[in-house]
């Protein structure tokens, strides 16, 4: 027996979250200003954590909530992208993924800085070379984090069936390529120093 349902596969988009849409773009200054202020943020968290002292108390709660932070920030930028992959196989709308991205921007910026908080009291090896590239993922998913807001901003503008300039689709699966990377890959090597 075939279940029927007279539901459309796509549906209508719903209203965008507060302070989203094209009508409010992030002047390009902010987003620079804020991927400097991000480096150095990260750059004092790598700097901090070989000064801070914490108790195996302490350490283990920095592990749980560095776990909870990954699965929320993993999580909703799993979400944007997979919405992405949807609407680049026709099965959403464009409004559909900007709606997705702009309302979990907050959970992916919580979880990124959950992130850093607790990395300060995991002991992190700084003399490690792969340690190292952990922290280099880290800033690479950071700043390409800004630079997909800025692509989500432009993305704003075209309707659901206006045709999408070639270079946009092409930059967001840039930004979506380079966010999977480094957020699995600095999972990974969070993995592989925890076994050590």
């Amino acid at each position: 027996m075939a279940l029927t349902t007279d539901r459309p596969l796509v549906t209508a988009p719903a209203p965008l979250p507060a302070g989203c849409g094209p009508e409010r773009p992030t002047p390009l200054w902010v987003l620079v200003s804020l991927g400097i202020l991000s480096s150095a943020v990260i750059a004092g968290a790598c700097w901090m954590s070989g000064h801070v002292h914490a108790d195996t108390t302490l350490r283990t709660a920095a592990r749980f909530f560095h776990v909870a932070a990954l699965i929320v920030g993993l999580g909703a930028v799993l979400a944007v992208d997979w919405f992405g992959i949807l609407w680049l196989l026709g099965k959403r709308r464009l409004s559909d993924i900007t709606g997705t991205a702009c309302a979990l921007q907050i959970p992916i910026w919580l979880g990124m800085a959950g992130l850093v908080v607790t990395g300060l009291f995991l002991r992190p090896n700084l003399d490690s070379p792969l340690t190292l590239v952990k922290v280099g993922l880290v800033l690479a998913v950071t700043v390409n984090g800004l630079y997909a807001h800025r692509i989500g901003q432009r993305l704003e503008r075209y309707g659901d069936d206006v045709p999408m300039p070639r270079h946009l689709m092409v930059q967001s699966g840039l930004a979506a390529a380079v966010s999977q990377t480094g957020w699995w890959g600095a999972t990974l090597i969070g993995f592989l120093n925890s076994q050590s």
